[in-house]
């Protein structure tokens, strides 16, 4: 019964978890923690990040990235508003911060909490190539990917308890389940779920950068210039949380008549590279 009842739950959450519409992509996506709750844990670990790491102010490269970032995140409400998504940003608090490391590395936190790592500033040397960066890190806000990922997780823990439940009296078959769950859910299911919120970021990414008046363009010689920085020592595509700089160079041209077809529908006709 109460194997039986194990997986009843998790089909119910599996249910009716799919509750939100992502404005940008379309797509239904997992919500199981609210913004609620993950916004004010957002906010006080971004305050304890920054308070234990050296945060760059006033030169000139952290002036570039608080510029660059309110004309992306000025983009993305103009592109909101358009579409009937006004007010879809009023929990967000942007902020953008450069922050000493030798890192080659830039991220968000839900909410709109950004960090740029100064070792990235050798290969996004320009605005445009700043702007591809800063335009996937605020996407990944706006498509609540950290809701995402939160929530998948939870539903992966669910999945061994239940597994773990249903093979209780026979522990040399739950150790095998457990080795086996492990590596399936996560070469399987979360790895493909990560490198589908970056694909998701890119694309939303050149969009935004685009109506900011960047050129979307260069979003793909900025990827060039990570895969010559990683020196190929990136794992294969199947074993990474990204896809492979290949994969994403070719999706990015593909998309960039796209995105500047879109920045026009708001005025912008010429493009900074």
């Amino acid at each position: 019964m109460k194997i039986k009842s194990s997986f009843i739950y998790i089909v119910l959450m599996t249910t009716i978890i799919a509750c939100t519409t992502n404005p940008f992509t379309g797509k239904q996506t997992l919500a199981l923690v609210p913004n609620s709750q993950i916004l004010p844990m957002s906010f006080q670990e971004y305050g304890v990040f920054l308070s234990e790491n050296k945060v760059i102010k006033g030169t000139s490269d952290a002036n570039r990235i608080k510029n660059i970032g309110q004309k992306i995140a000025t983009a993305s409400e103009r592109w909101l508003n358009a579409n009937g998504y006004a007010g879809y940003l009023n929990e967000y608090q942007w902020d953008y911060n450069l922050v000493q490391d030798d890192a080659v590395n830039a991220w968000c936190m839900p909410g709109g909490k950004i960090v740029f790592y100064t070792g990235i500033l050798p290969i996004a040397n320009t605005d445009a190539r700043i702007a591809a960066v800063m335009g996937h890190e605020v996407a990944h806000a706006l498509a609540n990917h950290g809701q995402q990922r939160m929530s998948a997780g939870q539903l992966q823990q669910l999945g061994a308890v239940a597994g773990n439940v249903a093979l209780s009296k026979n522990p040399e078959n739950q150790a095998i389940f457990n080795t086996a769950y492990g590596i399936g859910s996560n070469v399987g299911v979360m790895l493909p779920f990560s490198r589908s919120h970056e694909t998701e970021a890119d694309k939303i990414g050149l969009t935004l950068m685009a109506i900011a008046g960047y050129d979307p363009a260069e979003a793909s010689e900025l990827w060039r210039r990570m895969q010559t920085n990683a020196g190929g020592q990136a794992p294969p595509e199947f074993l990474s949380t990204h896809p492979a700089s290949d994969t994403r160079i070719n999706n990015i041209n593909s998309w960039v008549a796209g995105a500047k077809a879109e920045a026009r529908k708001y005025g912008v006709t010429t493009f900074q590279k």
